[in-house]
């Protein structure tokens, strides 16, 4: 059995992320078998128990998750080409007045504020921001499962192979997607349910099967849904729900 690097093992036991980690064991918040380890680089085995002290709980209470209802022409992460972030919303006037979280707005819920997934710039819909890296870690890490959900306005025809194959069966970059969940919504809307987040990953597999993608939302991420939530505006996740 191999030791590994205290702030890996607290990562991996969703305690927290890396980064985090690496801040809780510097400041004396963090605790193995009992006793206090402070010191960065500090191995530990997989056999050992890791408690977070209080203070560092306290810390990870304070840190927000804010979902958007992204509209089109706003980037997920960084500013590029001409095209503003989707954080540059996060402030009052946008302040959906349906936010039941009971937070009130605070300019350090900016600071190191980050999106966790992505959402095209032609696309719109549920989209989170996150100063928490539990939250990162559970929609984005390397053994998610949380579903995300999609309404997908087409053009084109689709053959019952080519429903199939969007199911189950196509490829993008050299490896096999996972299974997907797609049907119909309407006449000319998908829904598709997906269990990764590859880029532009549901417009490249409708052109595969001949469609074009005219208009895409995300409506669901796990179980947090968009809901009434206005488009361009947003809200804090409240205490009480979970993806």
């Amino acid at each position: 059995m191999e030791p590994v690097r205290l702030s890996k093992r607290m990562a991996e036991l969703g305690l927290c992320s890396r980064r985090e980690a690496d801040e809780y064991i510097a400041k004396g918040w963090v605790r193995v078998d009992g006793v206090v380890v402070d010191v960065l680089g500090s191995k530990v085995l997989p056999t050992q128990r890791i408690e977070l002290q209080r203070q560092a709980q306290a810390a990870q209470a304070q840190r927000v998750t804010i979902l958007i209802n992204k509209p089109v022409g706003f980037v997920s992460g960084q500013a590029e080409k001409g095209y503003q972030p989707a954080v540059a919303l996060i402030k009052p006037d946008n302040h959906w007045t349906g936010d039941k979280s009971g937070t009130r707005f605070s300019r350090d819920h900016l600071q190191g504020l980050a999106p966790a997934g992505r959402l095209d710039i032609d696309s719109v819909g549920l989209l989170v921001l996150t100063q928490d890296g539990r939250v990162a870690k559970a929609l984005i890490g390397e053994d998610s499962e949380i579903e995300k959900e999609y309404l997908v306005r087409v053009a084109g025809r689709l053959t019952p192979e080519g429903l199939a194959l969007l199911n189950h069966g196509l490829s993008l970059d050299g490896e096999p997607l996972k299974p997907a969940k797609v049907g119909w919504q309407n006449e000319d809307q998908l829904r598709f349910v997906l269990q990764e987040g590859k880029k532009r990953q549901i417009r490249r597999m409708c052109e595969l099967v001949g469609l074009r993608v005219v208009g895409l939302k995300r409506i669901r991420i796990g179980r947090i849904t968009l809901g009434d939530l206005p488009q361009g505006k947003w809200r804090y996740l409240r205490s009480d729900e979970r993806f």
